[in-house]
């Protein structure tokens, strides 16, 4: 088994998710850069790598890079991994704009260098049996869908998510994991028609959009970190042969209780998770074992959904997402 070198850009929160999982795939070597350089060795000393001295040591280092750095930095950062013919996993969005994405878009299919998103969404179980359904006709035909994601308000360092200029706030940030999964799941998006907080106020966001498919179908999009309840996630489809519905508050869960106090684990095994199953896919399509699993182009057309709807809360009008 052929070892692959990895890089992680970022040290954060999804930085240390994303370590964590690695660590499971036996031939992923990896080397962490973040300019908190203690932030970066905290990351290295627990999963046995490599420590980086600057993004161009990073790069010279490794066979592959993964971006979990804030969305603002993404455009400029994916365009110089992918200048430097190395295959790029980068975390959702794909960037903060529509031109923004058809750039990376573009230079990943100029150079020919793999360019994939981190939709981790579609490698829940949940939504990928239910992609699974609709694909098998199990539902029949669809006529509405539901989803709501969200939690409390994050902030970020220097409290980036709280800057829509930065963040583009709930529906860039976070419903894209759901624009991105129906657009998989059901089809192309005709128009959208939204309202939301982003900009509003800085100390909590909310967005609710309406969906109408190309399939006919309506999608109704609700995001919020406006719920200081904890994070929850739901979605609900009606077909005109079934219906099927999640929520993760009602699923089994292991709670573990600790001198550090309380929390809730994974009830799934090891390689089952998400995000294992997200970077291993990552992997194999790096070393060229099968294609990936999300291409740029669908991040990008995610990306679209969410920008129409900001564009549809100021105007107070149905907008059409950019066609990519």
């Amino acid at each position: 088994m052929s070892e692959i070198r990895i890089g992680i850009l970022g040290a954060g929160g999804m930085g240390r998710t994303h370590a964590r999982h690695y660590a499971k795939i036996p031939e992923v070597r990896l080397t962490i850069y973040d300019v908190e350089d203690a932030a970066a060795r905290a990351l290295a000393d627990a999963h046995g790598a490599d420590v980086a001295r600057s993004f161009e040591d990073l790069l010279s280092a490794v066979d592959a890079v993964d971006v979990c750095l804030p969305t603002p930095l993404h455009r400029e950062v994916v365009l110089t991994t992918l200048r430097a013919q190395k295959p790029t996993l980068c975390e959702k969005p794909l960037a903060r704009t529509v031109q923004e994405c058809a750039e990376l878009v573009e230079e990943s299919e100029r150079s020919g260098v793999l360019l994939m998103p981190a939709q981790v969404v579609r490698f829940f179980p949940e939504f990928s049996r239910a992609h699974s359904l609709v694909e098998q006709g199990t539902l029949g035909q669809i006529a509405a869908v539901r989803t709501r994601r969200g939690g409390g308000q994050p902030k970020g360092a220097g409290g980036w998510f709280t800057n829509p200029e930065l963040s583009g706030g709930v529906f860039v940030d976070l419903a894209v994991h759901d624009f991105d999964w129906i657009l998989w799941t059901f089809g192309s998006v005709e128009r959208v028609y939204a309202q939301c907080l982003t900009g509003k106020r800085q100390d909590l966001d909310y967005g609710l959009a309406t969906l109408t498919l190309e399939n006919g179908a309506l999608a109704h999009v609700e995001a919020t970190w406006a719920d200081p309840g904890g994070f929850r996630v739901t979605f609900e489809i009606a077909g005109s042969e079934g219906f099927v519905e999640y929520d993760s508050r009602m699923r089994a869960t292991l709670r573990l209780a600790t001198a550090d106090g309380s929390r809730s684990e994974s009830n799934l095994a090891p390689m089952d998770d998400p995000y294992y199953r997200q970077l291993l896919a990552f992997v194999r399509a790096v070393k060229g074992e099968e294609p990936p699993p999300v291409t740029a182009l669908e991040g990008a057309r995610a990306v679209a959904v969410a920008e129409a709807a900001l564009e549809s809360a100021r105007t107070g009008k149905p907008v059409v997402p950019a066609r990519l």
